[in-house]
């Protein structure tokens, strides 16, 4: 435990080296400019606001929603609010003065009027940055969130948590001291000090329009393009065989106390064939999402049921494809004691409107339940990664199959006849006749990990969970695909290291690849028929970020064909799944 708290310290303080740190800098030097005649107070009062809010939200923002109804957004926007309201405070004294007076009534026990002030305004900044800012997160941390999404808050997640904030605040409250003794020490700086507040105070506007509409995402996003190698490698240092082992400890201990002895890295991995009776327990349902066609729905009073739990998101084209087979299904199975319960985590930001999610559940006709999954609380407990991903829970709430991706109807509705048998369904047809799809890609789902690849064209053999090097053969046949350079293949995905290609041969009109990033963005250029070209969405000018656990549109061509599709890697980062194509 003490490791972990360690460990979590040294993170917070490596974090002002990360791209994470830029959204918000204006914020920290603009709070030190603004407070040039406070001392030390002002500085003091953003770092103590900044470790109370950061800690107290990253622990409990999911059930204050959960629990008081109102939205993250409504929190978020009165914090852009108050970074926007100190902004305008450097620009027009009369705002300031007001400001002043609030401050003081907030912080009266500083023995001065500047301290009072100083410190008042810097807590409700930082308590503002606490609420906004979202850092890179490294295996620590993300074990203390998932833990906090599901509401399971612990005395050790507390202990971390508040260890990760207080390393961030150093940093952040030396910089803001660098600031003032600049300001002080330099007397051109000094003399022209109100230019330089107003300055300093459009910026601190700026950014809060910039947070407000998403600018500061898109920002790092050029940044990490412009510099593919900044901030690669920050939280390596916690990706270690000692950590990983004290975070087994961690959760292990928490499931003991909840009742819950699954491990979080049974869950969210394939599951080729129905296995048999009390293999994983499936998580609950998060509560918290807007649920359509149905009332609130939890695994524990459909007990005696069976479950499919599909993760979609509206806007995703291998999601829409996999509906008309759910919706076939469920009238079919209903009747029979099958529920399937759509859980809709939104791949961007309008997905997460409900009136948007609303209007899609009627375009695609769905009828059985569906929950909105926002905050991403039921996708973290299934360690899900994939859009669209299903889980089969048998009567007594145990996953019993999982599929991810497109395909394998068949064998899915198989498996629903056969957990509907175990359940008591009588008068079952054997006969499967899923309705087929048109779609213009020829080429199959691809699978990159040792656990589905198929097609698989390097002459090499597979070296399982480790890195090994390989090769393209000169010819490429129909839909094969060949790896080349230092590969590490794990059973689900495929990790190319810096300098590595795949190559694939394929035919359609789309091509997606769903890729996660391992620490910082990763960097992968695109060639169609050796040609970097720009189709917008995930790839500009022919080159993709890989930032988030998403699937990523590579090519989108007016028309069908055959091509050969070359990736290139600039980093160790990306972590490769599975192509499927439109």
């Amino acid at each position: 435990m003490i490791l972990l708290i360690a460990f979590a310290f040294l993170a917070g303080i490596i974090t002002v080296l990360s791209p994470c740190i830029l959204p918000i800098l204006p914020i920290i030097l603009t709070s030190s400019i603004g407070g040039v005649n406070t001392g030390k107070s002002r500085p003091i009062g953003v770092v103590i606001g900044f470790i109370l809010s950061f800690t107290f939200f990253t622990l409990f923002l999911s059930t204050i929603v959960r629990l008081s109804g109102v939205p993250v957004e409504t929190l978020r926007f009165v914090s852009i609010i108050v970074v926007a309201g100190f902004g305008i405070s450097l620009l027009v004294p009369q705002f300031q003065v007001l400001l002043e007076r609030l401050f003081s009534k907030l912080a009266g026990l500083m023995p001065s009027s500047q301290g009072r002030t100083g410190f008042g305004g810097g807590l409700l900044i930082g308590f503002s940055v606490g609420l906004l800012w979202t850092p890179c997160v490294g295996p620590i941390l993300a074990s203390v969130i998932s833990l906090a999404i599901t509401g399971t808050v612990t005395l050790d997640a507390f202990l971390i948590t508040l260890a990760y904030s207080l390393g961030t605040a150093i940093p952040m409250f030396l910089i803001m001291l660098g600031g003032q003794n600049a300001l002080r020490r330099v007397p051109w700086l000094l003399s022209n000090l109100g230019h330089i507040q107003k300055i300093f105070g459009v910026l601190m506007i700026l950014t809060a329009i910039g947070i407000f509409f998403n600018v500061d995402r898109r920002f790092q996003t050029f940044v990490l393009n412009t510099f593919p190698q900044y901030g690669t490698g920050l939280t390596r240092f916690e990706d270690n065989e000692l950590i990983r082992n004290q975070l087994d400890e961690q959760s292990s201990s928490t499931n003991k106390k909840t009742g819950n002895e699954v491990k979080k890295e049974d869950i969210g991995k394939p599951m080729f064939d129905l296995t048999e009776p009390k293999g994983v327990k499936a998580p609950e349902i998060i509560p918290g999402g807007v649920w359509f066609n149905s009332e609130p729905l939890t695994l524990e009073q459909l007990k005696g049921k069976v479950v499919i739990i599909d993760f979609w998101t509206y806007s995703c084209i291998n999601c829409q494809r996999t509906l008309p087979y759910l919706r076939d299904w469920n009238e079919k199975y209903k009747d029979k004691g099958l529920v399937i319960i759509g859980v809709h985590a939104p791949e961007f930001e309008f997905e997460k409107n409900e009136k948007n999610v609303a209007q899609a559940i009627r375009d695609f006709n769905l009828t059985y339940p569906i929950v909105q999954d926002n905050d991403f609380a039921t996708w973290r407990a299934y360690n899900n990664r994939f859009w669209p991903a299903k889980y089969f829970i048998d009567k007594e709430g145990y996953i019993r199959y999982s599929h991810f991706g497109e395909g394998a109807y068949d064998e899915s509705e198989k498996v629903i006849q056969e957990l509907l048998k175990e359940a008591g369904a009588t008068d079952l047809s054997s006969e499967i006749n899923n309705p087929t799809y048109q779609i213009q890609a020829k080429t199959p789902e691809i699978y990159l990990g040792y656990g589905r690849i198929e097609h698989f064209a390097s002459p090499e053999t597979i070296k399982k969970d480790t890195l090994g090097t390989y090769s393209t053969p000169t010819n490429l046949g129909s839909n094969e695909v060949a790896y080349e350079g230092s590969w590490n293949v794990m059973e689900e995905y495929a990790n190319p290291q810096k300098g590595s290609t795949l190559t694939l041969n394929f035919d359609s009109k789309e091509v997606f690849l769903v890729m996660r990033t391992k620490g910082a963005p990763a960097k992968v250029k695109v060639y169609l028929d050796n040609k970097m070209q720009d189709f917008g969405e995930d790839n500009i000018n022919g080159v993709v970020i890989v930032d988030n656990d998403q699937l990523y549109k590579l090519i989108n061509l007016s028309t069908p064909g055959r091509h050969i599709l070359r990736l290139e890697f600039e980093d160790n980062n990306a972590e490769l799944f599975a192509f499927t194509f439109g």
